[in-house]
C-alpha cells in the first residue's frame, strides 16, 4: 500500500484515539499495580501487573508526541503560523488552565484524604487548593502552591513543543523540501534518531529523572522534543512512511524481542550486567540502545499496521476525534473518584475493575455530551466551535 501526502490520514486519527484509550487502562492499572506509587492504591495489588504495564510504559507517551507532531505537520499548510499558534493555544493551553483549577482538584483532595492529611470537605479544600499562598499541605506544594496538572502534564509540553516548531517552521520547510532530505534512506534516518536519543539518554537520564514539572525535566524534554521533531519531519517523507508500512512485521518482531529483554532484565536474568549500569558507560549505552530501539520498534509497528489497515474513515474515529480531549481530561479524575468511593466495599478485584472501567467510560461519555453543547464549555475543553 503506497501513501501520498494528499490523502486524509485516517490512520493517524485511529492511532491518536487508540493511544489515549490505552491511558484509561494504564491509569486504572496504576490503582492495582504493586509498588508503583499513585494517588490512591487498592488494598490488593499485583506484582505481575508490572510486567503487563511495562509493555506500553516505555513508549506510550512517545507515541503520542510522535503522532501529535505528524498531525501538526499534515495540517500546517492550511493555516498561517499565527493561526496555528492560536489554534494550539485554544486546543491545549486553555483546557490545561481549566483542568488544573477544576478537573484535577478532586484527585489532589482524594490523595490527601487517603493519607489522612486533611479533614473531610471538598469545597473548603478547593479554596485552599486554588490559593497560591495557602498553608495547607506545605510539604506537597510547588512554587504555585497546591495547584497542579497531574495527568494533564502532556498538554503544556505539547503546547510548548508545537510553538517552538511553528517558530522554526520556515527553516524546517527548507530542510524537508530539499532534494537531499527527500533522498535520505529510511535506514539512515532510523540510525540517526536512535543515535540522537542515545546521546540524550547517556548525558541527561541519570542527572535529570523524569518529573513532569516542566522546569527541571530536561531528560524528558530532550527526548520528547526530539521525537516530536522527528514525527513532524516523518509525516512529510512519504518514502519513510511507506517503508515503515512495508516492514511493519519486522518492527513488531523487534518490539516483542525488546519487551522480552526488558521483562527478563527486570526479573534478574542479567544481574551481572545490571550491576555495572551506573559505573560503566558502555553498559548504559547497551541498555539505552535496546530501550530506544524497542521504543521505535513499537511506534513504527503501530504506524505501519495502522497505515496498512486503518487508513479509512469510521464512525468511531469521527466521534473520537472530537471527544478525545475531553475524555483525556476527565478520565483520571473519574478513575480516582470511583476507586475512592468503591474501596470501602472490598469488592472482588475483577468486579471492582469492571465497575471502575465502566464508570469511567460512562462518565467520559456523559461529560463529553455535556461540554459539547455550549460555547463556553467547548472553549474550556479545547473543542472547535460548532
Amino acid at each position: 500500500m503506497t501513501l501520498s501526502s494528499n490523502q486524509r490520514r485516517y490512520d493517524i486519527d485511529w492511532l491518536r484515539n487508540l493511544a489515549f484509550l490505552i491511558l484509561i487502562f494504564y491509569h486504572i492499572g496504576m490503582y492495582y499495580v504493586f509498588d508503583w506509587g499513585w494517588h490512591i492504591k487498592s488494598a490488593e495489588t499485583f506484582r505481575w501487573l508490572q510486567e503487563v504495564m511495562i509493555l506500553t510504559n516505555t513508549w506510550r507517551m512517545s507515541l503520542l508526541f510522535f503522532i501529535s507532531a505528524m498531525a501538526l505537520s499534515l495540517i500546517e499548510k492550511r493555516y498561517s503560523i499565527w493561526s496555528l499558534m492560536g489554534l494550539r493555544t485554544n486546543r491545549l493551553f486553555v483546557p490545561l488552565i481549566f483542568g488544573m483549577f477544576v478537573i484535577v482538584a478532586p484527585q489532589v483532595y482524594i490523595e490527601a484524604r487517603a493519607q489522612n492529611l486533611i479533614p473531610e470537605g471538598f469545597w473548603s479544600f478547593w479554596v485552599e487548593y486554588i490559593n497560591p499562598n495557602t498553608d495547607l499541605l506545605k510539604e506537597h506544594q510547588s512554587i504555585i502552591g497546591l495547584l497542579t496538572w497531574n495527568h494533564l502534564w502532556f498538554l503544556p509540553y505539547l503546547w510548548i513543543y508545537s510553538l517552538i516548531v511553528l517558530v522554526i517552521r520556515p527553516l524546517l520547510a527548507n530542510v524537508i523540501g530539499s532534494r537531499f532530505f527527500q533522498n535520505i534512506p529510511f535506514v539512515v534516518a532510523f540510525i540517526c534518531i536512535v543515535v540522537g536519543l542515545l546521546l540524550v539518554y547517556l548525558t541527561l537520564r541519570l542527572a535529570y529523572p523524569t518529573t513532569h514539572d516542566l522546569t527541571n525535566d530536561w531528560y524528558n524534554h530532550a527526548k520528547s522534543f526530539l521525537i516530536f521533531v522527528f514525527g513532524y519531519t516523518f509525516a512529510q517523507q512519504m518514502r519513510w512512511w511507506n517503508t515503515v508500512i512495508a516492514k511493519r512485521r519486522w518492527f513488531l518482531y523487534l518490539a516483542i524481542l525488546g519487551y522480552l529483554f526488558i521483562v527478563a532484565d527486570r526479573n534478574g536474568a542479567f544481574t551481572w550486567l545490571a550491576e555495572q549500569y551506573e559505573g560503566s558507560i558502555a553498559v548504559r549505552g547497551l541498555y539505552g540502545t535496546i530501550f530506544i530501539i524497542n521504543l521505535w520498534a513499537w511506534i513504527f509497528s503501530l504506524v505501519g499496521y495502522a497505515g496498512q489497515y486503518l487508513n479509512r474513515p469510521a464512525k468511531f474515529v469521527s466521534y473520537a476525534n472530537k471527544a478525545v480531549l475531553p475524555w483525556y481530561m476527565f478520565h483520571q479524575t473519574l478513575i480516582v473518584m470511583l476507586a475512592w468511593y468503591l474501596k470501602p466495599y472490598n469488592l472482588p478485584t475483577f468486579f471492582d475493575f469492571l465497575l471502575i472501567l465502566s464508570g469511567t467510560v460512562i462518565g467520559c461519555l456523559i461529560g463529553y455530551e455535556i461540554v459539547k453543547r455550549t460555547a463556553i464549555t467547548r472553549w474550556l475543553f479545547g473543542l472547535k466551535h460548532s
